[in-house]
């Protein structure tokens, strides 16, 4: 097990902290660390991990301390400049960090970029060069999500006219996840500030509770008006006209537009058809996966069935089944915002188009 300290956030007056990094570097005097927020703690406990080692950062991406697909090819890439730092074998932390999560095509992503600079460094810079990269790769993550935002505001001004928008999220999708201020919640928070948004409709994201947790901690912060709902009453709300677009994240885009999002997001999809309401995916470029054909070929990751079990206490033995993604096709995506533009009609020209901007 991997060298990984938890300590409590405080601000300089000692208070709890006001605006918190998801991820972050820093250099003590014993030796650089990248320093998480423990997403499993909130919102009831702001508790940043410091990972001295790459092993301790596996460990919190897999236990969804860091979580989110742009975030998780910051860790990967600042992954990969913590082993060069700390003297590890970089393609043995490159393996490790690459393969903690199949579905998320960001952590890949990032961990790619950051071995490709440390290799092409010279000589005894590597760790410096491959530091460099995952900074360079947070900055972009963050321009992402300023762009992203301002092309959702101008789409969802098109597809709701007049204003006044009722948006349902699944999930988290925020800062949490994000180097910048998010993806689909980021285009909500944008709404917000425009004074724009009616309502937050805030899925609760059984079984881990994401949304009750997460995004509620994050539209709370951010003073929007949001009511939080079980899974299972989204279709009420469609049924009674209380929905004007859905918007979520992504975690891997195929070549043709199928989109892998947290588990529940297809239901949704499927609903927002039925009722004639917008279903938008917000996802950064980075996000999409030419390698990845289609739907079928996206590898949904199944994780442990106690997190299904341990919801509510079921009988000793229960069987689970847990799939931490599931995948909605491109003819029931209304829209793909990135920040390169938006891709409507979701088609395998119009994804190959939207990457080459």
């Amino acid at each position: 097990m991997g060298d990984q300290n938890a300590r409590a956030v405080t601000d300089e007056a000692g208070g709890a902290s006001s605006a918190i990094p998801a991820l972050r570097w820093e250099e003590p005097p014993e030796g650089p660390v990248l320093v998480l927020l423990d997403q499993t703690r909130l919102p009831h406990e702001e508790v940043e991990l410091v990972c001295t080692d790459v092993q301790a950062l596996v460990q919190a991406i897999r236990s969804l301390a860091v979580r989110g697909a742009p975030l998780l090819g910051l860790a990967g890439a600042y992954g990969i400049a913590l082993a060069a730092a700390r003297g590890y074998d970089v393609n043995e932390a490159a393996d490790l960090l690459a393969h903690a999560r199949p579905t998320a095509v960001n952590l890949g992503y990032g961990v790619r970029r950051a071995v490709a600079a440390f290799r092409d460094a010279p000589p005894h810079q590597g760790a410096a060069v491959a530091l460099a990269e995952a900074r360079a790769l947070h900055a972009e993550d963050a321009a992402a999500s300023t762009a992203m935002a301002r092309h959702g505001a101008q789409l969802l001004a098109e597809l709701v006219p007049g204003g006044g928008y009722r948006l349902l999220t699944h999930c988290n999708t925020g800062a949490l996840v994000s180097g910048g201020e998010g993806t689909a919640l980021g285009v909500v928070l944008a709404a917000h500030r425009a004074g724009e948004l009616r309502r937050l409709w805030v899925d609760e994201t059984r079984p881990l509770l994401q949304g009750a947790r997460l995004t509620a901690y994050e539209a709370a912060r951010a003073g929007m008006p949001y009511t939080l709902l079980a899974d299972n009453a989204a279709g009420s709300l469609f049924t009674a006209g209380e929905v004007d677009a859905v918007l979520v994240g992504a975690d891997r885009i195929a070549a043709d537009g199928s989109t892998a999002n947290k588990v529940g997001s297809y239901p949704l999809a499927v609903l927002a058809r039925y009722h004639h309401v917008p279903f938008v995916v917000v996802a950064p470029t980075t996000t999409i996966d030419l390698a990845t054909p289609n739907g079928d070929a996206i590898e949904v990751e199944q994780r442990a069935g106690s997190e299904v079990t341990d919801l509510a206490p079921s009988p000793l033995g229960t069987q689970a089944y847990n799939p931490a993604f599931d995948v909605t096709p491109p003819e029931l995506i209304t829209a793909i915002i990135t920040e390169n533009g938006v891709v409507s009609p979701v088609t395998a020209e119009s994804i190959v188009t939207v990457c080459n901007r």
